[in-house]
């Protein structure tokens, strides 16, 4: 355990605290059991250690580990925690989870042991942590942490201290809400760099090598993490990568099931679960006719990548604007309201529908409809049913 505590503390004392995630104010840390999802790379580590820098106390009363530790190898997480409780811990804080085995049972039994104990946990296995709730019953709270947003890169690279915006403010208020952030900043001069870089935090590294560090995020993912949720072999491993392959070169993807099963060798149902495993590690997105009662072997309408950054790092020869736009629009917009595949527009919100172009976007397709919305690329301000795309940025 000493050498556990050592890591942990050189971790404490080089952890940022000039910019928290948006999710840092969002969750009720009151809770005695808290789990923390989100892609590699989206920040969870830095979360709990700027909760554990600024609230809690800094003895043997709290400790940060990462399962994926050697240390759990050759050690039970249940007696490591019987071991921590009474050398007087009482906040214990657990990183990549999914590395561990049975680690929702056990979390379990500790919590039902433990009464004194305050558990927060991360995990990079978003599915196999959705799973996991019934094991842990209404015990746990979960949250999930997505890359940062327009706004929250913003934030970080100017210093400024935007609020997000809620979804119909933003469709009711656009234009005073536009001139406002203009007076400030301008959104424009950032947009771009954010597209190719600004999803995950660690671009402050090097923007350089940024697509080359995705791209080797994605690629550890699918050959670790992926192994360690569901019993996969190395060849269904390799057709993901195929599949992926085929919908970065694509995207945005129309998928013709039948066609591609026998593309790739493998069956429909199992092809549909392999766009679920990439659904689930945040590296495409699916778009349903309908945001009610979708099944598990419900074929999606179309399949983008999961953000613009992705799009760089994985097809940058092929990536257009237009994909570009519309991946942003969905990535920004799905995490705080459901949106589903129309008849007509590119997406729908319950009955608005949206077109998403550049500044020269007309009406023309959408203007018989009662309700819609032009997300405008190119344009600082908008007025009347023309928004500008960059301002679904700070929804979160």
């Amino acid at each position: 355990m000493e050498k556990l505590k050592e890591k942990f503390y050189k971790k404490l004392d080089h952890v940022p605290l000039n910019f928290k995630r948006y999710l840092f104010e969002e969750i009720d840390w009151n809770n005695r059991i808290i789990g923390i999802k989100g892609a590699r790379g989206a920040g969870k580590t830095t979360l709990l250690l700027q909760y554990i820098q600024l609230y809690l106390p800094q003895g043997n009363n709290t400790l940060y580990v990462s399962l994926d530790d050697l240390y759990f190898t050759e050690n039970k997480l249940v007696d490591f925690a019987d071991t921590f409780v009474k050398q007087g811990g009482e906040y214990l804080l657990l990183d990549e989870v999914h590395r561990y085995a049975n680690w929702s049972q056990e979390i379990k039994n500790i919590y039902d042991d433990y009464p004194g104990l305050k558990v927060i946990f991360t995990g990079s296995a978003i599915l196999h942590l959705d799973k996991a709730r019934g094991d842990l019953s209404r015990r746990a709270v979960m949250y999930e942490l997505f890359g940062l947003s327009f706004r929250e890169y913003i934030n970080y690279i100017t210093g400024s201290a935007f609020e997000s915006i809620n979804f119909q403010e933003l469709i009711t208020n656009h234009t005073s809400l536009a001139r406002s952030i203009v007076k400030k900043i301008r959104p424009l001069e950032h947009f771009q760099n954010y597209l190719h870089y600004g999803y995950y935090p660690y671009f402050a590294e090097n923007t350089n090598l940024y697509p080359q560090k995705l791209a080797e995020t994605i690629s550890l993912a699918l050959s670790t993490d992926l192994p360690a949720m569901y019993e996969i072999s190395n060849a269904s491993i390799e057709k993901i990568r195929l599949l992926l392959y085929i919908i970065a070169e694509s995207v945005p993807f129309k998928p013709n099931i039948s066609k591609l099963s026998e593309r790739i060798g493998i069956s429909r149902n199992t092809l549909i679960s392999f766009l679920r495993y990439l659904e689930d590690m945040r590296v495409i997105r699916s778009l349903y006719s309908s945001v009610q009662g979708i099944g598990l072997l419900q074929k999606p309408e179309k399949i983008y990548l999961h953000h613009p950054n992705i799009h760089y790092a994985l097809a940058d020869s092929s990536s257009n604007t237009g994909n570009i736009r519309e991946s942003f629009f969905l990535n920004q917009v799905q995490k705080t309201v459901k949106i589903s595949y129309p008849t007509e527009g590119d997406f729908k919100v319950n009955n608005l529908v949206f077109e998403v172009g550049g500044k020269g976007k007309s009406t023309k397709q959408v203007k018989h409809l009662q309700e819609y919305i032009i997300a405008a690329d190119d344009i600082e301000i908008g007025f009347d049913q023309k928004v500008p795309l960059w301002m679904f940025g700070f929804l979160y």
